[in-house]
């Protein structure tokens, strides 16, 4: 249920400015400690105190915020925002276009310990992370905790605080512990409003039409 680190890997380099790997088109600050093993998309930024671990991928257009944490190997695509003191346990994947709040927590161990049950201390061999999937263009709010093997669908919300133990739909909003549905987004991420003669689902903001077939959204098509 917590995140744990991948403690067999060495202590991750300083890098202090880009190189090869980062290039000249990647913001990385002096107090950010980003792997020489990490690649960084063309775009992105790593602020003060944030941590990206070794072999993570970050796409184009990316932000790190403040004392957040990228752990080894995590994968994120384009365009993702990874707000303060977020904590990206590997082996999560992000898709394009997600949204991490501050002080939120993605974890990798369905069943943390510290020891063995001989007491020994455990070790990266003793365990198998598990990771969080997040699909495009879906949010989770501040302090809120994915609780892994968790996928968070497309465009969906995780309300601040709430606690996920269960796959999210597609455009679902949930809130509360453990998280429910309370509601349909859309891709603006606006609470969409029913609309009284067909019973399709309409986005205030954009005027978009989605239809909801056996407890799923999909976008109406043009």
């Amino acid at each position: 249920m917590l995140g744990k680190l991948d403690t067999d890997w060495p202590a991750p380099t300083r890098r202090r400015k880009p190189t090869v790997t980062h290039t000249s088109a990647v913001r990385i600050v002096d107090s950010a400690d980003v792997s020489e093993d990490a690649v960084i998309g063309d775009g992105s930024a790593i602020w003060h105190l944030a941590q990206v671990r070794e072999r993570a991928v970050l796409g184009r257009d990316c932000i790190v915020g403040r004392g957040a944490y990228i752990g080894t190997g995590v994968v994120m695509g384009d365009n993702c925002k990874v707000q303060n003191y977020a904590l990206v346990y590997e082996p999560a994947r992000l898709e394009d276009g997600v949204f991490i709040g501050p002080a939120v927590v993605l974890t990798n161990d369905t069943y943390p310990r510290a020891i063995n049950p001989d007491g020994s201390l455990k070790s990266a061999h003793d365990w198998e992370p598990v990771g969080v999937t997040i699909r495009t263009g879906a949010s989770i709010g501040a302090r809120a905790t994915c609780v892994a093997p968790v996928t968070i669908g497309a465009w969906a919300t995780v309300a601040a605080g709430a606690v996920v133990v269960k796959d999210v739909p597609d455009f679902a909003l949930v809130a509360g512990v453990p998280a429910r549905r309370i509601g349909w987004v859309g891709k603006a991420g606006v609470p969409l409003k029913r609309e009284a003669l067909d019973g399709a689902w309409i986005c205030p903001e954009t005027g978009a039409r989605y239809v909801e077939t056996d407890g799923l959204l999909a976008e109406e098509s043009v």
